[in-house]
């Protein structure tokens, strides 16, 4: 069947989720703005639809503070429309532009993607698998760029013991997926609720982090990835082999001003003095991973475990949803 190649449109007004003020999803609000054109490099989506995750709480709240003198806004957000993570169409193509076409369905990050169109940097997108709904493709590349990185930086390989904290989560999700591809036996940590989701996932054990602390157990794991970013160190350590490793993925926890990145310096320093490998790294969503990431999808190793859908108008919900712990793997705005 040929696909219908849509027509840039003379429109200059669209529906977003416009955020003015820092705080919470109460200041997210359906308003019409005018819509973006895209300069040399870039191309205009169309968006179908566009992924949840916490860095778009991060930018909500203004929290930690170090992102405000990161370029972000130090007194209101400077980019007000929220969203990264994005599938949709390409509806207009900047100078320069030679990897995609008109009509063309891709996914990657994209700035303000909670919105009827969005711009996109094309070094930022792929085109989109075709065993992918749009609402799939969109929870996929912060997330899942992200997961795969981690799996690289521990070096998973074939019979190694993985212990995975935060597993039912966005990025967890896909570390769990990626980790049992690679032939380890995984364990995650997850509330009671959400067990039967990392399971379906591939992990062998589910450990509910409300009634049982794992590093308690007689346990040892030759891998640990901790997305959540609660527990201390010194008790990692603890079920770490001797010559195992730890990642930080991410900077949830900490303080008002640094958030978790603390805790990631402090697991570099300590890295120094033991055989243990304490580290942590900083993901870039780029057509290369994501490339990646797409080639592990149509080899059937990892699927988005998308588990809900909002429309346009409710995105503050959805991030509300996300940072209150009552989304399972990810969520997607659906916006058309």
């Amino acid at each position: 069947m040929t696909a219908t190649v849509p027509t840039p449109s003379a429109t200059t007004t669209m529906k977003a989720a416009v955020q003015r003020r820092y705080g919470g999803p109460e200041h997210m609000h359906l308003d019409t703005v005018e819509a973006p054109q895209p300069g040399p490099g870039e191309v205009l989506l169309e968006v179908r639809a566009a992924g949840v995750d916490r860095g778009v709480w991060h930018l909500m709240t203004g929290r930690p503070l170090v992102i405000r003198v990161l370029g972000f806004g130090l007194r209101r957000p400077r980019q007000p429309i929220a969203g990264e993570d994005v599938s949709g169409v390409v509806i207009g193509i900047g100078a320069g532009v030679t990897r995609f076409s008109l009509g063309d369905e891709v996914m990657g990050a994209a700035k303000g993607s909670y919105a009827q169109r969005a711009i996109a940097r094309e070094d930022k997108l792929v085109r989109k698998p075709a065993q992918l709904s749009f609402a799939e493709a969109a929870v996929l590349p912060v997330s899942g760029v992200t997961a795969q990185r981690a799996v690289e930086r521990a070096g998973i390989e074939k019979g190694q013991r993985v212990l995975v904290l935060g597993a039912s989560g966005g990025v967890g999700s896909y570390i769990v997926q990626l980790a049992v591809a690679a032939g380890a036996r995984v364990t995650g940590v997850a509330s009671a609720a959400k067990a039967e989701l990392v399971r379906s996932l591939g992990a062998e054990d589910v450990i509910d982090y409300r009634t049982t602390d794992v590093t308690s157990l007689d346990l040892e794991f030759d891998a640990i990835l901790d997305v959540g970013g609660l527990t201390p160190l010194r008790r990692l350590r603890k079920v770490l082999s001797p010559t195992g490793t730890l990642v930080i993925v991410g900077g949830e926890g900490g303080d008002a001003l640094t958030g978790g990145v603390g805790r990631q310096l402090g697991a570099g320093i300590v890295s120094l003095f033991t055989r243990q490998t304490l580290t942590s790294f900083v993901a870039v969503t780029a057509a290369e991973p994501l490339e990646a990431l797409a080639e592990r999808i149509v080899a059937g190793d990892v699927r988005p475990a998308l588990t809900r859908t909002y429309p346009l108008a409710e995105a503050g919900t959805a991030i509300a949803d996300l940072a209150a712990g009552r989304i399972a793997g990810k969520a997607a705005v659906v916006v058309k």
